[in-house]
């Protein structure tokens, strides 16, 4: 579905733009991922629309095929990037899964500011960003993802959730045009 239209309350979600994550060799590079990022948070702020930053900080538990990480974090690993910017009014999650709402007060945080719409860029599209958009819909968000401000480190994973997955669960647009709906709605 072809991007159409922001809610009056949209609110941007930032996954995963963390010093550890960015390090990582991925299929687009994590410098223009960061910058288009920030270009939208930037937007939103100027219009006083809820900046979301994410980090992951652990795991889920469970048994995997896949081995994951063991122990504690490099100091600065979870740190987000400075590009970002943070505000003081931004709301920043700490999450300890795939997704940004399973486990953390996301939902709640952005029901409270009546928030009915969410733009969401970061790392890794088939996992953190996908996973956000999934429960993200799933608690009955309108949903946007800009395609040019996420990446993987797995080009099939990106290619499928852009292609397959992000259709059925929201819109897809790009960061120009997510900033033109913006300025259209101040119009």
């Amino acid at each position: 579905m072809p991007l159409t239209t922001l809610d009056p309350q949209t609110a941007i979600i930032v996954i995963d733009l963390q010093k550890g994550i960015v390090a990582l060799p991925a299929v687009h590079p994590t410098a223009d991922v960061i910058s288009r990022s920030r270009t939208l948070a930037n937007a939103f702020r100027a219009r006083d629309l809820p900046v979301v930053l994410v980090n992951v900080a652990g795991g889920a538990p469970g048994r995997t095929e896949q081995p994951r990480h063991a122990g504690p974090f490099a100091d600065g690993w979870t740190d987000l990037v400075p590009e970002l910017d943070r505000q003081p009014g931004d709301i920043t999650v700490t999450k300890r899964t795939w997704g940004a709402f399973s486990s953390t007060d996301l939902e709640r945080q952005l029901k409270a500011r009546g928030v009915t719409q969410v733009v969401i860029t970061g790392v890794a599209t088939g996992t953190g960003v996908e996973a956000t958009a999934r429960q993200a819909y799933e608690a009955g968000f309108n949903v946007t993802l800009a395609i040019d401000a996420m990446t993987d480190m797995r080009a099939e994973a990106h290619d499928y959730s852009i292609a397959k997955v992000f259709p059925r669960l929201g819109e897809t647009g790009t960061t120009q045009q997510i900033i033109d709906l913006l300025d259209k709605r101040r119009a």
